[in-house]
Order: C-alpha cells, then structure tokens, then sequence
C-alpha cells in the first residue's frame, strides 16, 4: 500500500469536522499497446493535472464495476480489468495539519479496445499517451509509479497467460 500526502489551504473546520473519512475509490491504468489513457482534470481537486480515470465507489458497487464506470463516464471506453496493481492512500493535510481528506483507491490494470477516447464529465482532456512519455505530463502524486507497476504486472500476465479477472 502506497500513501501520497499533499497540503492545501485550510478547509472550514466544519467541513473536515462533519466528514468521515476515508472515502472509498476505484481507478484504472488503461493500457492499449505501449501506450496508457490519461485524463486531465477539469475541475475539483487538481484542475489541468494529468491523472488516470478514476473516481468514487458507490454505495453497493464493488471496487472494479466501479474503475469500469469512471473509465467509461470520463473518456467513452469499455476496459477489460486484468487484475489490481495497488490500494493507494490519497491524504490531503491543511496547512495547519489538520485532515481535509483521505481517500483509499483501489487501482486495477486494464486494457482497451479499439476506440479514441472522448474526454467527459470532470475531465478537460483524455488521450492515450506513450509510456515512455509520461514523464513530460505533470500527474497527479503516485501516478507514475503505479502506471510503472501497471506495465510490469501486465507484461508478467502475458508472459504467464493469466485469465483476466
């Protein structure tokens, strides 16, 4: 389990107050050839940061219909999950320390079929990108690593001929 820590200007205390936290998230490193789907976000938190497609669990959905749905709402495109690449904290600390929020996401490897992806709901922009180029793209914390892990377990499944989950 990863943990990505960022500070932001203080929320009302009200807000962290009344909020029970973690929050439950799903998300997807899409792989098609050598290449991963990446968003940018348009609004909420980072606006103009490149991240993977990802969001909210639902009450009663499980973690990988719930990466299916973000995928599908942000960018049009029907993913086949392969497996989980990690459980990954995202803890938002005030300047003052205190909590503003915490969420755990469940992020899963996928693939995509044929299909340019169409940038929907929060997101400005998605696009496939090379691997090899998405350290020109300013991501989200964590992302570049679990996209790595991504690739590594996905290429140890083809090697392996493991079923997709």
């Amino acid at each position: 389990m990863t943990a990505t820590r960022a500070s932001e200007p203080a929320a009302p205390a009200s807000v962290a107050a009344s909020s029970h936290w973690p929050k439950a998230a799903a998300s997807a490193v899409v792989l098609r050839g050598n290449e991963v789907l990446l968003t940018e976000r348009g609004k909420d938190a980072h606006p103009g940061i490149w991240s993977l497609p990802g969001g909210h669990i639902e009450p009663g959905e499980t973690a990988k219909d719930a990466a299916r749905r973000e995928v599908k709402e942000e960018t049009g495109l029907d993913i086949n999950i392969l497996g989980l690449t990690d459980v990954h904290d995202v803890i938002i600390r005030a300047r003052d320390g205190s909590l503003r929020a915490h969420y755990l996401l469940a992020v899963f490897y996928a693939t995509s079929g044929p299909g340019t992806p169409v940038a929907a709901t929060d997101c400005r922009s998605a696009r496939f990108v090379p691997i090899g180029a998405i350290a020109d793209y300013t991501l989200t914390p964590g992302a570049e690593r679990v996209i790595h892990a991504a690739v590594a377990l996905a290429a140890s499944a083809e090697r392996n001929d493991v079923v997709p989950q």
